[in-house]
């Protein structure tokens, strides 16, 4: 009754908070349903929504402290997101161009603001430096875009994002210089202040925040306590910057590098940090830009409309420009430059930060009194218009060539339907193997196989209550890990008397091309094991098998020691097994240190070309050596070794012996076996189809064959 007498008594702005976020959460739900209908990207609709409700526009809500602590967390999670979702290894292959583009995109529209502001608007030259940084710096408001269309990966991407990171402290350094000569405090005090502390603030966040990180996960297994760990190193990397002297975004996108290796991009946890930040943070932070705006700014005098008018004349042609220079320097297509120019073009956060930090600093009095002020309110009012605009045409420019991407990737790759092409089977029966081993699969899968996983357990007993309970319980931690990283696990469970022979018919019945099996790492390599892998499953010629040890959570292995054997790439099943290792690579970030022959080393090589990793190559002939190899492993590394029966080409005699060497070495680490199967040629011809026609494979059988000729 109480609550009925509130709201038929309602007075805007809203007080009531569960009103307040009711409203909120009601543009956040229809923004996207009505606006992707008519091709509107539908952060835009919240950044409108935000001014509609906004206090210049209909006065619902005020951008009060839950508005902006919240907007604040949604700003800090696109950059940390960029972070996190960076390929390292191409971030590292392309430094120099995100440096080159960094310097585009800063330099460009710095001059160009400079000229127009001193000869133009006739500021003087400290007032026109300030005036010229807030179009060199730049936010990613248009990043989520490019993340749900899943181009984060490509090259104009990466490189964008590095050099936002480049542009935006040059730009915050602008700023603390001129406001530090306005009061006199810029001397060598300041600059050794200034370039100790960015150091310093550095070097903790990417490489102390790991460790913490690796060492966290490792001890705490709890799904909430992690996610919230990611918070909490999101916001003590924004703090640590504020503190160094730079702006908080940049804490929160080095927090995402630091911990871009120990989140693989296919966990659960992964699924979640997206999850949220996509639902409830990043939305927010967008309604509250949307509540800067004031359309009303149009109308005031034409001092504002000629001062943000060319406002939006330099950013976003200084932006165009930085981009051209930047698809015409490295080569790259149309599509790619535009969406460097649709990422960069928006001005927001920086922007923001930096006018209102001018339009604070007061320099004396006019002879009536009035203020003279660093940046004057026609610049304030023009900021928020070019925040209004540039929002706009970022999210159509960015929608527009991201999807021209994705047309032209999937028009690179030959389409595959078949349903069959890659099914994963988890044998599950100790419950502590259960997590491990779903773990493993959902980061080695490719994306084609999305519900092509299946956990089984096989029951000796029919009649037997506690073996079906059981049963139901490792299967379904299965199925909920799988549900957390959106992917489907389809539960079998199997009465046979013979546990080898349950699993064999299960590999026929679901055409299964991958058989998981996991070992306890208390257990190690027991007598039973091995007489069951080698008299049962490595039986089948149907599926490749792969056994797998976890001591420690797969997302904190830092290096992978990848041995390869002799004449392995002639198996028909090697590159189908070797996807795994790549997939394991590029959702982790992981090091990779290969081991082999020449001719496997040579090959490794040409690959990595096609699809770049971070990798390592050994000329590795003598498994009598093996030890050797073994001793050089330290605590977060982990072994990944390939292997065969003595049916085939790849087979040496010293793998009788790996599960001793196992057991004596490498008891206390991860480890993977992988036994390739052995099917005929004219599966061995679809798997080589099925494995070019991945991104990371592309024209791989074609090699292999000039390889081989």
């Amino acid at each position: 009754m109480l609550m009925l007498l509130k709201v038929s008594h309602l007075e805007l702005p809203l007080e009531d908070p569960v009103l307040k976020f009711l409203v909120v959460l009601i543009i956040i739900l229809s923004a996207p349903l009505l606006l992707n209908k008519i091709k509107v990207p539908h952060l835009l609709g919240l950044i409108i929504a935000g001014a509609v409700i906004g206090p210049n526009g209909f006065n619902v809500l005020t951008r009060d402290s839950s508005i902006v602590v919240t907007g604040t967390t949604g700003l800090l999670y696109i950059m940390f997101l960029a972070g996190l979702e960076i390929d390292l290894a191409e971030f590292k292959k392309n430094k120099w161009k995100s440096l080159g583009f960094g310097g585009y995109t800063f330099v460009i529209p710095f001059v160009i603001g400079i000229s127009a502001a001193h000869f133009i608007l006739h500021y003087n030259w400290l007032t026109s430096f300030l005036f010229a940084s807030i179009f060199s710096s730049h936010t990613l408001i248009s990043y989520p875009i490019v993340s749900k269309l899943g181009v984060v990966k490509n090259r104009a991407v990466n490189v964008t994002v590095g050099g936002t990171v480049i542009t935006d402290i040059l730009a915050l350094l602008v700023l603390a210089i001129v406001v530090g000569m306005t009061t006199g405090e810029v001397n060598a005090a300041f600059w050794t202040q200034l370039s100790v502390g960015i150091v310093l603030f550095a070097a903790v966040v990417l490489f102390g925040f790991p460790i913490i990180a690796r060492w966290f996960f490792k001890k705490v297994d709890d799904k909430i306590s992690q996610y919230i760990f990611v918070l909490v190193m999101i916001y003590l990397a924004a703090l640590l910057a504020e503190v160094a002297g730079v702006e908080a975004i940049i804490g929160a996108f080095l927090a995402g590098l630091a911990l871009n290796k120990l989140i693989p991009h296919t966990s659960s946890l992964m699924n979640r940090v997206e999850f949220v930040g996509n639902a409830i943070f990043i939305p927010f932070f967008l309604i509250s830009v949307g509540m800067l705006i004031d359309f009303t700014v149009f109308f005031k005098d034409l001092e504002t409309i000629k001062v943000a008018f060319l406002m939006i004349t330099i950013s976003i042609g200084g932006k165009y420009l930085a981009s051209i220079a930047t698809q015409k320097s490295f080569s790259y297509t149309k599509p790619e430059g535009g969406i460097i120019f649709g990422l960069s073009s928006a001005s927001a956060a920086a922007t923001l930060a930096t006018v209102i930090v001018g339009y604070n600093i007061i320099l004396g009095e006019t002879d009536s009194g009035e203020p003279i002020r660093l940046l004057d309110e026609s610049v304030l009012n023009g900021s928020i218009l070019l925040i209004l605009i540039s929002c706009t045409i970022s999210s159509f420019v960015t929608q527009k060539n991201g999807e021209k991407i994705v047309k032209a990737e999937n028009e690179n790759t030959i389409a595959d339907t078949n349903p069959e092409t890659e099914n994963i089977l988890l044998a599950l029966n100790h419950p502590n193997t259960v997590e491990p081993m779903t773990n493993l699969a959902l980061l080695f899968k490719s994306k084609n196989s999305a519900n092509n996983l299946f956990a089984l357990n096989i029951i000796n007993e029919e009649k037997n209550d506690s073996s079906k309970k059981h049963a139901e319980k490792i299967l379904h931690e299965a199925v909920n890990i799988g549900a957390s990283a959106d992917v489907l696990i389809t539960p079998l469970t199997r009465f046979d008397a013979d546990l080898i022979e349950g699993v064999s018919n299960e590999i026929k019945v679901n055409n299964i091309t991958d058989l998981i099996i996991g070992i306890d790492h208390e257990k190690g390599f027991s007598a039973s094991f091995v007489y069951n892998l080698y008299s049962g499953y490595l039986k089948n010629t149907e599926a490749d098998v792969l056994v797998y040890q976890a001591v420690q959570p797969i997302a904190t292995i830092q290096k992978y020691f990848v041995i390869i054997p002799k004449n392995a790439s002639q198996e028909t099943r090697f590159f189908h097994s070797l996807l795994k290792v790549w997939n394991i690579a590029r959702n982790t970030g992981s090091k990779i240190e290969f081991y082999g022959d020449d001719t496997s080393i040579a090959m490794i090589q040409r690959i990595r070309k096609k699809s770049n990793i971070d990798a390592a190559f050994i000329i590795f002939n003598n498994w009598n050596e093996l030890p050797k190899v073994f001793e050089k492993m330290k605590d977060d590394d982990a072994l990944i070794l390939f292997m065969s029966t003595r049916s085939m080409a790849s087979y040496l005699p010293q793998m009788r012996n790996i599960p001793n060497l196992l057991n004596q070495y490498v008891r206390g680490k991860n480890f993977l076996l992988i036994f390739p199967g052995n099917r005929n040629e004219t599966e061995y011809k679809r798997d080589t189809r099925n494995i070019s026609n991945t991104s990371d494979f592309i024209e791989i059988g074609q090699m292999v064959r000039k390889l081989f000729k």
